[in-house]
């Protein structure tokens, strides 16, 4: 019969690929993420919005110059007062350009509008100004940090409650790698900070606890009673558990990962919405991270973890040194595709290999049921004498 494709056997969960038994790879690739990120954080910082610094918005009419024009006026305009923060494109045809600047008093930012007015000859009024207070935004990041808390805390206790207590210490770790790995990147690239982009974060780890959750529910299943027996180590099952979920969660990541790659390059790239552009960003990050997390970190830490515990080790140290001798176990462990292979049993390590001679010699002496004795025909007296003796010598019959 042809061999499968790829394709047909990720969706019948039979590709067998060796994901738990390679976690020191994974590991490393997580710690190279975890320190990049945690370098450009450190190094680089963020590019915070006004809301959490605090500055000024001029909104002026998109029809009287381009982007970049407008972003060249204002920044001349404000001389040395101060510098444009970033500039976007809000609303459709008929927008406006959105300029933030740094913080100014309320006389430069009267003074930047009238000239601004004069550039383009357009009535003072057409040109809205507005001041934000950095406190603001403070009281926006302390009251997503209280949800963030409050949603690690529920999530930990329904983790412990639904699973264990393991799998709750695998998935908040997962979680909390979402979220540094996605903080990096967006402070590699640059993009700006806003309300939008705290929203991003919070909305990912709803996307990334599902996903982990799917992978543990199917290793729970694998593992329910993996002790009592001696066909797969914890880590087998849970690798078995990984490619029989691996389609599912390549599915929902593409379709999730779609619409938000349309807002993304589409909606900020092609149309100049700048408004989306950091929210798809951060959730086009996030959630690609959150699908590789789930497979190639959740569960390879999992198995780390199980593996520190006495029993599951007693389990892992029978289930090798019955393989190791070639028993029933060594044949019909399960392979990655969840199918078990046979192999003829062999003696147990604490069973005798061998039989007992004498044993051996009485088993194989003692005669059948109806079988006819050693030593010949017997006449036809000691088959008519009850007891089937016969007649001692030197004797008459009567």
């Amino acid at each position: 019969m042809a061999r499968s494709g790829l394709a047909t056997r990720l969706y019948r969960g039979e590709a067998g690929l060796r994901i738990v038994s390679r976690r020191k790879l994974w590991f490393a690739v997580a710690a190279g993420l975890m320190i990049a990120a945690l370098l450009s954080i450190g190094i680089r910082g963020f590019h915070l919005g006004i809301e959490f610094e605090g500055g000024n918005a001029f909104q002026i009419p998109a029809g009287v110059a381009s982007l970049e024009q407008v972003d060249t006026a204002v920044d001349d305009e404000l001389g040395g007062d101060g510098r444009v923060v970033s500039t976007q494109r809000v609303g459709g045809a008929e927008g406006t350009y959105e300029v933030r600047t740094t913080d100014l008093s309320p006389e430069q930012a009267t003074d930047v509008r009238e000239r601004l007015a004069d550039r383009y000859g357009i009535p003072t009024a057409d040109i809205s100004a507005n001041r934000v207070s950095a406190a603001w935004g403070g009281q926006v990041t302390e009251r997503a940090l209280y949800a963030l808390l409050i949603f690690l805390a529920l999530v930990t206790a329904y983790l412990v409650l639904r699973f264990e207590l393991r799998m709750a210490v695998a998935a908040v770790a997962s979680l909390l790698f979402n979220l540094v790995a996605t903080a990096g990147v967006y402070s590699l690239v640059g993009f700006e900070v806003t309300p939008s982009t705290i929203i991003g974060f919070l909305t990912i780890l709803g996307f990334a606890l599902y996903d982990v959750v799917v992978v543990f529910d199917k290793i729970q299943e694998n593992t329910r009673g993996i002790t009592a027996s001696s066909t797969q180590t914890y880590g087998e099952a849970a690798n078995l558990a990984v490619n029989q979920t691996l389609m599912r969660s390549i599915n929902t990541s593409v379709v999730a990962l779609l619409p938000v790659g349309g807002l993304l390059f589409i909606g900020a790239g092609l149309l100049g919405v700048g408004t989306l552009k950091d929210l798809g960003l951060v959730l086009f990050v996030g959630q690609g991270i959150a699908v590789y997390s789930s497979i190639f970190f959740a569960t390879p830490l999992l198995s780390w973890l199980k593996d520190r515990e006495q029993r599951i080790q007693t389990h892992t140290k029978r289930v090798l040194a019955r393989r190791a001798g070639g028993g029933r176990e060594a044949g019909s462990r399960r392979t990655p595709t969840g199918k078990a292979a046979t192999a003829p049993r062999a003696a147990e390590p604490d069973e005798p290999t061998d039989v007992e001679p004498d044993r051996a010699a009485v088993a194989s002496s003692t005669p059948k049921v109806g079988a006819r004795p050693a030593g010949g025909k017997r006449s036809a007296g000691s088959r008519n004498r009850p007891g089937g003796g016969n007649r001692p010598s030197g004797t008459k019959r009567r």
